[in-house]
């Protein structure tokens, strides 16, 4: 068969194409060296065939080098023309690839801990629900972090479990206690390995494929507000500038950054928490008193510059009897400012290599350690807070005050971290630590002034800085999502906005599947 020939039978590529392939007597192959006649590549075929029906135990002829960098020459050639007779996706000059629309019950913002448990809530029940992550998997803190902590599970004077629902089946189905359990080994229980929770979140997503749709490496970054009512939201991914049009959205980004965008009212301090990167170091052997021999280094590395802040550090063999996990790394900055929280990635990255290298340096230990991985986000503890129709407060919080329209428990202490070194703890108490008894979230804090169609829910929605500290957390943001995603269901099958769905309507409907609020014993 003729070059010609083959090329006019197997190509799907345009006649240009075929004209010019048939012209050719050799082809210039990148790091060839030299070009590849015709002959040789259609010789190939016929070699292939005999080599593929030659048996192991038959002898092999002789080759010289030549006739093998040939054959080299000529596989190349072969895949060089097979790449040209594909067919082509081309964009046409001086046409713009346009915006694709898509529709949906209700859109979700962001995949972390609020977000997966509102997606989830709302597709269980029924609704067509689309949900967006800037990740590449979902789990927001749990997995771009590597926080393994489920913080407001449970109450730190008994472990009695006040968050159960969507929380709850995480935990039991990663492994840490029973599906009906009522208490917990440990106030703030830890998962055993974070990829293999991505694993669980990937499956639970997929087993609501029929109304659940993920989009992950995708970014909220436009929303079109008309009157009081969100048109739609824009995202940015592989398919270009996405508009989604949704019954619901439920703001579940940490930043409030669909509520801001959209107009609703916020609050952000001008000085917010500090940021965390945290990280793991391998082959560490248990000498001595290793939290305080760290604690030593890091001080010392700190007074020769190496370090800016620290806090702690929590030096911990939660994986592996010779692998440490690490939280300590304090780097203040405003992560709604894109360059600013630029800098503090790579401030944490620096300072997380500066604690490996004092401690290999400094602490029995640590010698033969490594440097095994830092998490792919700098965790990010406070920023933009909804100014709701309620606004939680620490008095709230300190009398545990009930609400008729509560639809989760909130259990963990006023976790402030000051933008400054502190040794041996994470916080600087003031004069002591402020621990409030479980207590309720009202549903109120999940919904704007002005927006009629939105929620709220994780650590951006409508609390005092006080009170947030608490309500900020893992679990408590979980529980916050379960309940906005319940909400929008219940809003899409009624026809009606969340601002119409009363909040002791979401707290029966959650009840009636062992979820909700679990203040009182």
């Amino acid at each position: 068969m003729s070059s010609e020939k083959y090329w006019h039978e197997n190509s799907t590529s345009s006649p240009t194409v075929k004209r010019s392939a048939a012209s050719l007597q050799s082809v210039s192959v990148l790091g060839c060296g030299s070009p590849v006649p015709l002959s040789l590549i259609n010789g190939l075929r016929k070699q292939q065939r005999i080599v593929a029906v030659r048996s192991s135990s038959e002898p092999r002829a002789p080759h010289s080098v030549s006739t093998r960098r040939q054959f080299v020459q000529a596989t190349a050639a072969v895949t060089a023309f097979a790449s040209l007779a594909t067919p082509l996706l081309a964009q046409p000059a001086g046409k713009s690839i346009g915006i694709k629309t898509l529709k949906t019950d209700v859109l979700v913002c962001g995949g972390g801990c609020a977000g997966i448990a509102a997606a989830l809530a709302a597709s269980r029940r029924g609704a067509k629900v689309l949900l967006v992550e800037k990740a590449p998997f979902a789990g927001g803190i749990i997995t771009c972090v590597g926080l393994p902590y489920f913080d407001g599970i449970a109450n730190i004077k008994d472990n009695r479990i006040v968050v159960r629902g969507i929380a709850l089946e995480l935990l039991s189905k990663s492994g840490v206690c029973k599906p009906d359990a009522t208490h917990t080994a440990k106030h703030n229980p830890t998962i055993g390995n974070s990829f293999e929770f991505k694993l669980l979140l990937d499956r639970l997503i997929r087993e609501q494929r029929d109304r659940l749709t993920v989009l992950f490496n995708s970014v909220v970054c436009a929303v079109n507000t008309v009157g009081s009512r969100i048109r739609s939201v824009q995202i940015a991914n592989k398919d270009g500038l996405v508009t989604i049009e949704a019954n619901t959205v439920i703001d579940c980004t940490g930043d409030a950054d669909v509520a801001a965008w959209a107009g609703a009212p916020f609050e952000q301090n001008v000085e917010v928490q500090p940021l965390t990167l945290h990280f793991r170091i391998g082959n560490v052997k248990r000498v001595g008193n290793l939290s305080l021999n760290c604690r030593a280094a890091l001080a010392k590395a700190q007074a020769a510059g190496e370090l800016p802040f620290y806090y702690g550090p929590g030096v911990m063999f939660l994986y592996h009897d010779s692998e440490v996990y690490i939280h300590g790394i304090r780097v203040p900055a405003n992560p709604t400012d894109a360059a600013d929280l630029s800098r503090a990635e790579m401030q944490g990255r620096a300072d997380a290599w500066a604690m490996f290298q004092a401690w290999r340096r400094e602490v029995p230990g640590f010698e033969q350690s490594y440097f095994i991985e830092a998490y792919p986000w700098i965790g990010v503890r406070e920023s933009r807070r909804l100014i709701g129709q309620y606004v939680l407060n620490e008095d709230d919080l300190m009398k545990s005050r009930r609400f008729d329209d509560a639809i989760a428990t909130g259990c963990w202490y006023l976790d402030l971290h000051p933008n400054k070194t502190v040794i041996g703890s994470a916080n600087d108490f003031d004069p002591k630590k402020v621990q409030p008894e479980p207590y309720d979230i009202p549903y109120r804090s999940l919904l704007p002034k002005k927006l009629e169609n939105l929620l709220v829910a994780g650590r951006c929605h409508s609390a005092s800085r006080g009170a947030h500290a608490s309500t900020r957390v893992t679990v408590t943001a979980m529980a916050m999502g379960e309940a906005a995603g319940t909400a929008a269901a219940l809003a899409v099958a009624a026809k009606k906005n969340p601002q119409e769905i009363g909040g002791s309507m979401v707290r029966e409907t959650l009840k009636a599947i062992g979820a909700g609020p679990f203040t009182d014993a």
